[in-house]
């Protein structure tokens, strides 16, 4: 397993890898910004061989439960990436299995929603959750990335430029269906784990992610004010795409009991309750998206970029004057409780 992170990671990459340790060779970021959230990394020293691509690894995968078996190649497919459990969720539609190719490229295309958000569209924490998210705001938000009113306040984050050039691309009827099927299927679960401390584990960030370190080189580093979102097994996460392998989301200690004051009361004055718009149980309410059990990288990066004006939708808009105030400590408390609440009515802490 330790291999994953030498040369048997970069067989499998989907896409180029770039490595940094920690936050120890992190690139200058804006004052005020949860760098934590974006996953920025720096290019591999020069020289650095460019990975093998994943048609030459011959494996053939499996996981538990299913009798399926794919080669790298296969799962990582950006027009049929692996559908590992297809009995639990609706049929997919063309759109979300397969995309639609346009160009010679792959970025000249419009790639499968399945492969960056997952068939059951619970997402990675580089992208979004969809899954459980009302129709009418996925949809707007699709128009949002069309017409270039939701774009990143990190240059550098570059899966918000692909996610914009897939936007413009697809058809009306390509989003309403996608949103519908997305919709249909509920956000349940345990999927990030929440873990309070003072030290996180040591980690990598490869492609906007989080990996735990292992080996000689694992161990433990101060968490400061962040979020340490990762995945519960690199494996499993990155080379098998597991759908129903989660996350865990290192906060700092105490961190929950302030987001609760904050997200109850709006802090006397500094912000409003979130409630208030997105349900009491923070299970969304109408048009407004759920917050509760929700990727707390994905909830900073776009509270922050509402806050820097480079979100300037509908919804973006109501939301401005309300993350103004906040602070990246504050993003952290709120986002600490907000992701540790049930993710349904019936559930119990």
């Amino acid at each position: 397993m330790r291999k994953f992170f030498g040369f048997g990671l970069l067989v499998v990459l989907p896409f180029a890898a770039i490595v940094v340790l920690g936050a120890q060779y992190a690139p200058p970021t804006p004052p005020g910004q949860p760098a934590w959230a974006y996953g920025i990394s720096v290019p591999p020293p020069p020289g650095t061989p460019a990975p093998p691509p994943a048609s030459e690894d011959k494996t053939m995968y499996k996981l538990p439960g299913t009798d399926r078996t794919f080669l790298r190649s296969q799962i990582s497919d950006p027009f049929g990436p692996a559908d590992w459990y297809p009995n639990d969720h609706p049929p997919m539609p063309d759109i979300v299995a397969h995309g639609r190719k346009i160009g010679a490229t792959v970025n000249e295309s419009v790639r499968a929603c399945g492969l960056c958000h997952m068939p059951n569209g619970k997402g990675r924490l580089e992208n979004s959750s969809v899954s459980g998210l009302p129709v009418s705001y996925f949809v707007q938000q699709m128009h949002d990335f069309k017409n270039g009113l939701r774009t990143s306040s990190e240059p550098r984050k570059g899966n918000s430029v692909i996610m914009a050039k897939i936007a413009k691309d697809m058809t009306e009827e390509e989003i309403k269906t996608a949103a519908e099927y997305f919709a249909a299927i509920k956000w349940t679960g345990r999927y990030i784990r929440v873990v309070e401390g003072n030290t996180v584990p040591k980690f990598r960030v490869l492609n906007g992610v989080n990996f735990v370190l292992e080996g000689a080189e694992a161990g433990t580093e101060p968490i400061g004010q962040r979020i340490i979102e990762m995945p519960e097994h690199n494996e499993h996460f990155e080379v098998l795409r597991d759908p129903k392998d989660g996350f865990v989301a290192y906060v700092p200690s105490g961190a929950i009991k302030k987001g609760e004051a904050l997200v109850k009361t709006g802090g006397n004055g500094k912000t409003v309750a979130c409630g208030i718009c997105h349900g009491q149980d923070l299970l969304g309410m109408g048009p407004v998206p759920p917050l509760a059990g929700r990727s707390p990288s994905m909830l900073a990066r776009q509270m922050w970029d509402m806050k820097q004006g480079t979100r300037k939708g509908e919804w973006a808009q109501l939301m401005r004057p309300v993350v103004q105030n906040l602070t990246n400590e504050d993003l952290v408390n709120i986002l600490a409780y907000t992701t540790s609440r049930p993710v349904s009515s019936s559930s119990t802490n």
